[in-house]
C-alpha cells in the first residue's frame, strides 16, 4: 500500500439548501440511453454500485438494495425520474442524484451527487464512490473490474487519505473495517 494518498475525484460542496454533498462528474463515450442502463438496470448497476438496486422507476417507487457485504438489505424510494436525463432516490438518510447530459458525438456527461445526511460522512462516502466509479469507468470501456468490492479496501484507504488531505469532513464509522 502506498504511503501517499490517492487523488480523490469527488468535490465536497454545500448545496443551495445548506445540505452537504459530494459530487462526481465523468464523460462517457456512450449515448445517454446507454449510460441510463448503467444507472437503472439492476444487473448493470450491480457491476459497479455498492449494492444491487432493484427499482420501480417512478416517483415514490421502491428501491430494494441487496448484496453489499458490508450493509444489510434495505429499501429506499425513488424521488424523481426523467428517463435518460435524471434519477434520484433515497438510500438510508442520504439521497443519490444521477444526472445525464447528452453531448456531441454520442457522448454523455454523467454526474453523481450524493446528498449527505451528515457532514462527517463526506470523506468516507467520497472514497467509496471513487472506488465504485472506477468500476463503472471500466465497465463503460468493456474492461473487467471485479466490481467495487473486489479488493477495494486498500484503494479505498488511499483515496480516503486523499480526501482527508483536502480537508473534506470525516469521522463517520466505516462499515466493513471493524
Amino acid at each position: 500500500m502506498s504511503a501517499e494518498p490517492a487523488a480523490p475525484t469527488g468535490t465536497f460542496l454545500t448545496l443551495d439548501d445548506g445540505r452537504p454533498a459530494v459530487r462526481f462528474t465523468r464523460t462517457y463515450d456512450h449515448p445517454a440511453e446507454r449510460v441510463w442502463r448503467f444507472v437503472t438496470d439492476p444487473d448493470e448497476l450491480a457491476a459497479w454500485f455498492p449494492s444491487r438496486a432493484d427499482m420501480d422507476l417512478r416517483p415514490g417507487g421502491t428501491v430494494t438494495f441487496s448484496g453489499d457485504p458490508h450493509m444489510p438489505e434495505a429499501t429506499g424510494h425513488v424521488l424523481a425520474v426523467e428517463p435518460h436525463r435524471h434519477l434520484s432516490f433515497a438510500w438510508g438518510d442520504d439521497e443519490l442524484h444521477f444526472d445525464l447530459e447528452a453531448l456531441d458525438g454520442g457522448r454523455t456527461r454523467f454526474t453523481l451527487t450524493n446528498v449527505l445526511a451528515a457532514r462527517d460522512t463526506a470523506a468516507r462516502n467520497g472514497a467509496g464512490w471513487d472506488v465504485c466509479l472506477a468500476a463503472l469507468d471500466a465497465l463503460t470501456r468493456d474492461e473487467p473490474s471485479g466490481g467495487p468490492h473486489a479488493g477495494g479496501l486498500a484503494r479505498w484507504q488511499e483515496i480516503y487519505r486523499g480526501y482527508l488531505a483536502e480537508g473534506v469532513p470525516s469521522g463517520a464509522p466505516v462499515p466493513g473495517t471493524d
